[in-house]
């Protein structure tokens, strides 16, 4: 089951969300995440435990290295979450474009 509260604030933080656009493309080492971000290993690492701990992500030990995977599933119960409500954003947009309509 999908905790959308640790999904959504594991997803509030930039450079968490970072990680999670670069493991979209396929496993990284934690060294490779680290890589282009502006901060220590130890503080990526960090980063890494939390998104581990929201299900948003895997890690396997291979060798001396940690390879970290995207787990779908939780971007997924956000992604439903976040589609229930866009009926209700469309809506009031439709009602929006309909009154700018009757006004021209």
């Amino acid at each position: 089951m999908v905790n959308l509260d640790l999904t959504f604030s594991a997803l509030a933080d930039p450079t968490r969300r970072s990680i999670v656009d670069t493991l979209a493309g396929e496993p990284r080492t934690i060294a490779a995440l680290a890589e282009p971000l502006p901060m220590s290993l130890v503080a990526v690492s960090k980063h890494i435990t939390v998104l581990e701990r929201a299900g948003l992500l895997t890690r396997t030990k291979v060798g001396r290295a940690q390879v970290c995977t995207l787990r779908p599933d939780p971007l997924a119960g956000a992604a439903g979450w976040i589609d229930h409500y866009r009926r209700f954003w469309t809506g009031r947009v439709d009602s929006l474009e309909r009154y700018l309509e009757g006004e021209s």
